[in-house]
């Protein structure tokens, strides 16, 4: 399997002008051969930087309401018109793809942090809304629910995908082990640091691929109009990318990138997940499921 991860920036706040580099990338995977196209933690319309650098909790702060509204207008309808490109790019493209977006919830006024899967042949078919937003997060994503824990079938390999700190969750990694998941994409806003322990440990833990995807960003992406402008140092760098893959036991197939914009490649030999679980099948042969069992609700929440 053939695998482009995408370490990019998004057009910061601007859902057209990132879901037109988004339709970009994935053309240009298409064209490297890829089967799988990984991008980073709500890259449609990017990570919200500004929540740990400024008092964004101070709700009745103009500047921080403007932040916010500016935020849920960039966000992503799933069934509108605009995000119609990504899914036809996905369908020419023939490879399976999961896309970070701040997804716009149902009653208009709240947003999720969601991973969505594109399957070519059949479009969105699964949005995974991050179960807890880390820290700062919880400011501005609503908690998401447990649809998404489940994997997809491409090419005869299952594909699984968590948002950011997810991955250090044991419970919800142990959910998709418990599918039988080969391949796993861990989506993140990005920064070495934040991906290269989690992806070797995970994949060890699990005898499966790890990708880590992420983002860069930079102060001079942020548009000179943001309600918040005036309060975020000029010159900083807020994530460096950290793109990595490891393989069933853990070493590394490509090490964290740092900086670097563009396609992290890698050919996978998805062979090894069975031989790496000849000795360890963490909800397999090795589990106890007469002493240790885990329950997983499933639903979609409506709201």
């Amino acid at each position: 399997m053939r695998i482009a991860a995408v370490q990019d920036s998004p057009m910061f706040l601007d859902r057209s002008g990132t879901i037109e580099r988004v339709c970009e990338r994935i053309i240009e995977a298409a064209a490297g051969g890829a089967n799988l196209i990984a991008f980073p933690e709500v890259f449609v319309s990017g990570y919200p930087v500004w929540l740990d650098l400024t008092n964004a909790s101070a709700w009745e702060e103009t500047a921080q309401q403007e932040a916010f509204a500016l935020y849920l207008d960039q966000s992503v309808d799933l069934d509108g018109d605009e995000f119609t490109s990504v899914v036809g790019a996905v369908r020419d493209s023939g490879a399976f793809t999961y896309l970070g977006v701040v997804e716009r919830a149902a009653s208009g006024g709240s947003v999720y942090c969601s991973l969505v899967a594109i399957d070519p042949h059949v479009g969105v078919i699964g949005v995974h809304r991050k179960l807890k937003p880390t820290h700062g997060e919880r400011l501005l994503w609503a908690d998401g629910d447990g649809a998404g824990l489940v994997a997809h079938s491409h090419m005869g390999t299952l594909i699984t995908g968590l948002n950011c700190w997810e991955n250090w969750m044991p419970l919800a990694r142990t959910a998709m082990y418990a599918t039988g998941s080969q391949v796993h994409v861990a989506a993140w806003p990005g920064s070495v640091g934040l991906t290269e322990d989690v992806t070797r440990f995970v994949a060890k833990e699990g005898r499966m691929f790890v990708i880590s995807v992420g983002g860069v960003y930079e102060n001079n992406m942020i548009p000179r109009d943001f309600p918040l402008r005036d309060q975020l140092e000029a010159g900083q760098e807020y994530h460096n990318g950290g793109t990595c893959i490891a393989g069933p036991d853990g070493k590394w197939i490509v090490e964290p990138v740092r900086n670097d914009k563009g396609i992290v490649w890698a050919d996978l030999d998805l062979e090894e997940v069975a031989r790496h679980r000849q000795n360890f099948d963490p909800t397999g042969h090795y589990s106890r499921p007469d002493v240790l069992h885990l329950e997983v609700n499933r639903s979609r929440y409506t709201a």
